[in-house]
Formats: structure tokens, sequence, C-alpha cells
């Protein structure tokens, strides 16, 4: 890909993380007084899962689940654009899980109504891990062609 269309692929790229970073930031950082009584820290892996999944509404549980994982799918598609270094799944995922992690913590420590949950941080990961599936693994490559050696 030319320069000019690599650099503006980098610049989309960039313009939709920061607004998908805004969006998380309202989802996940807005404060719940509504939740105080019923949000509870979950460090065992599985649990809060179980719990969704008990639920009688399974709608309320496909919200859950899904709204979590669909919050991981931006970062599998875009950080493979914007970080040439980060195109692999391995990396992708770790960036996301890290990222996820902070936002639990903060979360957890910052924010009125909010818990820390290890579920949540696996759903968005996963959720990066179908993003790259889908559409990062080929963005990548096409906006970061690797070099041949001659």
């Amino acid at each position: 890909m030319p320069l000019p269309l690599r650099l503006l692929a980098m610049a989309c790229a960039f313009t939709a993380m920061v607004a998908f970073a805004v969006v998380l930031a309202q989802l996940t950082l807005d404060p719940s007084p509504a939740s105080v009584s019923i949000a509870h820290t979950n460090l065992h892996p599985g649990a809060t899962l179980k719990i969704y999944l008990d639920q009688p509404a399974f709608r309320d549980a496909v919200k859950q689940i899904g709204g979590n994982i669909l919050l991981g799918v931006p970062f599998g598609i875009l950080v493979p654009v914007l970080a040439p270094g980060a195109r692999s799944v391995l990396r992708v995922l770790a960036l996301t899980a890290i990222v996820m992690l902070l936002v639990e913590l903060a979360q957890g420590a910052l924010v009125t109504g909010r818990a820390f949950d290890v579920d949540d941080v696996i759903l968005n990961t996963s959720g990066a891990l179908v993003g790259w599936l889908l559409l990062g693994r080929r963005l990548g490559r096409a906006v970061h062609a690797r070099k041949r050696k001659a």
C-alpha cells in the first residue's frame, strides 16, 4: 500500500480508536449509584458468567455477555492497523487484556456502583479475538505489508 494511503488508514484507525475510547469510558467509568448494593468484585473466572447464564431471562444474559464481547472487538480490528509491531494475535490479545484489566481496576477502585470483574476482562479479550479474526488480521496486513527479503 502506498505511503499516503497507509497514513490515511492509520489516521482513520486512530480517530476510530479515540472515539471508541470515549465510548468505552462512558460505558464503563460512569458511576452507577443505583448498583452499589448489587455490584460485587469477582476474582474467580467464570463466576459471573455462571450468574449471567443462570438468569431466567435469556435476553439479559445475551446482553451482558454479548455487550462485553462487543467492547473488545474494536481492539482486535484497530490495534493491527495502528501498531504494526502488535499485529500478531497474541500481542493484540495481550494489549487488550492489559487495557481492560486497567479499566476494571479503575472501575473497582474509583467508580461508585462498579466493581472489578475478571470475567469482563476475559469477555472483552475474547471480543478482541473475534475482531482480529474477522477484520483486524487482514487490515493489519493490508496497511503494513511485510517487507520481503531480497
